[in-house]
């Protein structure tokens, strides 16, 4: 049984429609990326299913752990370990890292029937997964994003993916603004957390990102479908040769 299925997925903002027809099937242990020009639905598809309530579905259905999730509310899905890299980080100001992912860690514990981790499991917890992207404490004890460079918010996606452990983790052009060193150690801890339980949506422009995360299938993601599906040599063939062969493929 898939892991993700989508069938047939059509979703709109107000009367303009952007998803027109979106198939996808992912299991466990998985590695997907999904590519294509700007404006053709790769921000949206991930708003979608991850519950963000400005998308309107008006056709089709996400079976996700072999339920259909479109009913379900956000915070259900996200305790159901669904878990959304955004493309722009936003800032929390006066929330530190900590008590953010304190809150964040109890709440998913809770809908899971179990107690609160105590103060020092936590904090012990922390100090395991700040080792998956190199993060220094200064930067866990600062509020929620505020005053970071891209790199470091990148960096504390990849932490907040590390303490939530989800089973579906989609990454909005995580590798959007970064540079070498940034990449690398954001790369690194994603394939740290790769395991044969969950599975990694990479939605990327760039290629380069797929050096680093090596995909078991790229999508081509083309005016509101996916039109091509492939191995990770797709992903090259995208960089040498854009996507205006797309066009042509489409007619």
């Amino acid at each position: 049984m898939s892991l993700l299925s989508i069938r047939n997925l059509h979703a709109s903002i107000g009367d303009k429609e952007i998803l027109k027809g979106v198939n996808l099937e992912i299991n466990a242990g998985e590695v997907h990326s999904i590519m294509g020009p700007n404006g053709n639905g790769k921000s949206t598809l991930a708003g979608v299913v991850a519950g963000n309530a400005k998308y309107t579905v008006t056709q089709g259905e996400i079976i996700y752990k072999g339920r259909n999730i479109l009913d379900m509310p956000v915070d259900q899905r996200a305790c159901e370990g669904i878990f959304l890299g955004f493309q722009y980080p936003v800032e929390i100001p006066g929330v530190s890292i900590t008590n953010f992912m304190r809150t964040a860690v109890n709440e998913q514990r809770k809908y899971r029937g179990l107690d609160p981790l105590s103060a020092k499991d936590f904090m012990a917890l922390m100090e395991e997964k700040k080792k998956v992207v190199e993060m220094t404490s200064n930067l866990a004890n600062r509020s929620v994003n505020e005053g970071f460079s891209g790199g470091e918010k990148k960096k504390n996606e990849i932490f907040q993916m590390a303490m939530l452990n989800p089973t579906l983790a989609i990454l909005d052009e995580t590798d959007s603004g970064l540079d070498i060193d940034a990449l690398r150690i954001v790369a690194t801890g994603v394939n740290k957390l790769r395991s044969a339980d969950n599975a990694i949506v990479v939605i990327t422009h760039y290629q380069r990102l797929l050096d680093y995360i090596v995909p078991d299938f790229v999508h081509v993601l083309y005016e509101g479908r996916i039109v091509e599906t492939g191995p990770k040599e797709l992903a090259l063939k995208l960089e040498k040769e854009g996507y205006e062969w797309l066009k042509e493929a489409q007619q």
